[in-house]
């Protein structure tokens, strides 16, 4: 189902109650015990991401009784749930920290992202900023919002023109097999600035703003990317795969690429196409 005014709001306010009650007491406060790592020593995982997803997900289970709950959290615990993404009537995407590397270190760089997906397809979107409690909203059809406390929205559209010396974008080419990498960060270094902030949340916000052309992600998991995409297209931007499939948070193969607009998204493709050649 398709959530309802008084669903998304209740499910703004309960990723709000976790940021105040699990994500930011733990902000530049964690102990050495308070950190551990999944995949590898560089995939960090903390007490806050996993007390903010346990928050979050049982006030969705009150909100949308019907949908299933999939954190990312418990995805590392059991990868089989991914499935449920694909099966499911309805279900709740949650990544309790995106940017949980820069939080554990004190950089406040993070956000908390939330889609309801139906079908496969996401239909709602939420990317918030815990630090300065603001957010933006998107809906399938209904456009991308940006949104502060006590009930302002202001509609973000990025059609606009914008200046051709103003060429920045994000990528990380480091999480390219080695032999692409050299090739690859000497591509980027024609462009006027490309960052990688090691936050998926705040690349679709500054994208979504207009403060860049492009994105490319080269790691697919659902969290990262259903409430972002969504995001930026209904703000005006292009979103898809670089191997030119449309996204859907059911594919967790193949490299992201987003763009201003579907001319960036196609100039883009065609410069860096060869990493899926």
């Amino acid at each position: 189902m398709i959530p309802t005014v008084e669903q998304e709001n209740a499910l703004i306010e309960a990723v709000r109650a976790a940021a105040k009650a699990e994500i930011l007491p733990r902000f530049r406060n964690l102990d050495a015990g308070s950190i551990g790592s999944k995949a590898n020593a560089d995939d960090l995982v903390t007490v806050a991401d996993r007390g903010s997803e346990a928050m979050i997900g049982a006030a969705v289970k009150e909100i949308l009784p019907e949908a299933e709950v999939i954190g990312e959290e418990a995805v590392s615990e059991n990868p089989a749930l991914l499935d449920r993404i694909v099966e499911a009537e309805t279900c709740v995407i949650i990544d309790p920290i995106d940017g949980t590397w820069n939080f554990a270190r004190g950089l406040a760089i993070f956000g908390v992202l939330l889609a309801v997906v139906e079908k496969g397809e996401t239909v709602f979107g939420l990317l918030y900023d815990p630090v300065v409690d603001d957010w933006i909203l998107a809906r399938k059809g209904g456009g991308a919002w940006f949104c502060t406390p006590g009930g302002k929205c202001e509609r973000l559209d990025i059609t606009g023109p914008q200046p051709q010396t103003d060429f920045a974008g994000f990528g990380a080419p480091w999480l390219l097999p080695e032999h692409m990498r050299v090739r690859m960060a000497g591509e980027l270094v024609e462009f006027g600035r490309v960052m990688d902030i090691r936050c998926a949340c705040h690349v679709y916000r500054m994208m979504c703003f207009g403060n860049g052309r492009f994105s490319i992600d080269l790691k697919l998991m659902p969290w990262d990317h259903a409430a972002g995409a969504l995001a930026l297209t209904e703000a005006g931007g292009k979103v898809g795969l670089m191997d030119g499939r449309d996204y859907s948070p059911t594919i967790t193969d193949g490299y992201m690429l987003g763009a201003r607009n579907a001319e960036t998204h196609a100039k883009m493709r065609a410069k860096f196409g060869w990493i899926v050649e």
